[in-house]
């Protein structure tokens, strides 16, 4: 329980200090997002109004430290301000519309990916030496270390243009309208198999290798070796005595890439013309849009901290030294 209480502050000293920089970092760049939307509008708004979107915006001369106790209460309403690309769509709103469709492709992407590369590396640490042990992780390393946005290019032109397999772009039909219905589910799926097909061959390489090696440091261990003495089941001793300890560094990993999937995966979402919250970065930053960029840092941000609370709590459940250590 101390253990915990311990970890629960330290998070929340995190979350504090995220939510400080976030609102810092913004205030001390260069620029002003009123003066940004006219010159985006070219004219279109009078030079009169910039004092209207100031107010708008939440820019004023005030203190720093009204500012800030300002910022904090409208975090606590959820108000994250209003977004330039989308104006005048509030920034919270841009979140929620473009979270689903992340969370959907590669966060589940990254489950797949890391659930096969995990119970491939188990099986081929206990079965090490054979020919799918020297054939497999070669040939995945292999693919891991083509360039990312060189792969999905390929995929893109051989199995979408050439083959007529996939969707080329988008994230759905145009033809079909949005919603809880069977043609527009379908047509989701469709659009997000190949972008999710490329993340998993990329990066299930390392969750393979990664959990391999530490599986067969394991299985030199003598609590393994009693067990196998002892002749209890052979997927016994591999997944709860072997795989239950090997695992450890995999589920940090995991966490820490779950927390960024919430950011999304720009060159993803831009080599496939795919909706989401990396696209609206990309976006944001090409606008200057500034509150946007700021609602999307500290969103990632919480999301990256919720993730590694949730890895801290599954390791000490896992591994009971973890507790008398930092007890």
């Amino acid at each position: 329980m101390r253990h915990l209480l311990r970890r629960i502050g330290f998070y929340l000293v995190a979350v504090w200090a995220s939510i400080t920089l976030n609102f810092l970092i913004p205030r001390l760049a260069p620029g002003n997002p009123a003066e940004a939307l006219i010159a985006r509008f070219q004219g279109r708004i009078r030079p009169e109004a910039l004092h209207s979107l100031e107010i708008e915006f939440g820019i004023t001369n005030q203190n720093l430290w009204v500012q800030y106790v300002q910022y904090l209460n409208n975090l606590a309403h959820g108000n994250l301000g209003l977004s330039i690309t989308y104006f005048p769509t509030p920034v919270t709103t841009v979140i929620l519309q473009d979270i689903p469709w992340t969370l959907a492709l590669i966060g589940l992407a990254t489950i797949i990916s890391f659930v096969l590369g995990t119970l491939l590396g188990i099986f081929l640490a206990w079965r090490r030496g054979t020919t799918l042990d020297s054939a497999i992780p070669p040939i995945l390393t292999f693919l891991s270390a083509i360039p990312y946005f060189w792969l999905a290019l390929i995929s893109l032109y051989v199995l979408a243009y050439t083959l007529n397999l996939f969707p080329l772009n988008g994230g759905y039909d145009i033809s079909v309208t949005p919603g809880l219905n069977i043609n527009f589910i379908i047509s989701a799926v469709q659009h997000g198999l190949l972008p999710a097909l490329t993340i998993v061959v990329s990066s299930i390489a390392g969750w393979l290798l990664g959990m391999r090696n530490t599986m067969i440091t394991t299985l030199s261990e003598d609590y393994v070796l009693m067990a196998e003495a002892k002749g209890l089941a052979e997927r016994r001793v591999m997944f709860n005595y072997a795989a239950r300890n090997a695992i450890l560094p995999n589920i940090t990993g995991f966490a820490i890439n779950l927390g960024f999937v919430v950011g999304g995966s720009l060159l993803v979402e831009i080599v496939f013309s795919y909706p989401g919250v990396g696209f609206a970065l990309l976006q944001a930053v090409q606008n200057s849009d500034y509150a946007l960029m700021q609602g999307l840092f500290l969103f990632i941000a919480l999301a990256v901290l919720a993730a590694n609370f949730l890895a801290d709590i599954v390791n000490a459940a896992l591994d009971p030294r973890i507790r008398q250590e930092r007890g």
